[in-house]
């Protein structure tokens, strides 16, 4: 008889954060994690709810209200989303970052259209 193979199946990623989100509230690090993977599963509001937690207690340097505001944008939150990016826009240009900055002005003059 031949030997039975058993896989065992892992968590997915998103379970895995939402599980260090679950352990963990206060790291904001897991919440960035789990919005990122919520994105990709296109779970929109999850993912706002949890860039949100993250950006109330990082000090992000912009990349965050970028994807904060792309998770709003298609809840369709438009002026959440204008203001997540004028946010980033500001936090980019603190922490010496004018490319990013720029990358985001142009999606905030895309939204305003």
């Amino acid at each position: 008889m031949a030997p039975s193979i058993f896989c065992a199946v892992s968590p997915s990623r998103l379970d895995s954060f939402r599980e260090m989100v679950t352990k963990n509230p206060t790291n904001a690090l897991a919440h960035y994690g789990l919005a990122n993977e919520a994105m990709k599963e296109s779970l929109y509001q999850e993912a706002a709810d949890h860039y949100a937690a993250y950006l109330g207690t990082y000090d992000d340097e912009g990349n965050g209200f970028g994807r904060y505001a792309e998770a709003l944008a298609e809840l369709g939150r438009l002026p959440e989303a204008q203001q997540a990016l004028q946010s980033g826009i500001a936090a980019a240009h603190r922490f010496g970052h004018p490319s990013m900055a720029s990358e985001l002005e142009v999606r905030l003059e895309s939204l305003s259209d």
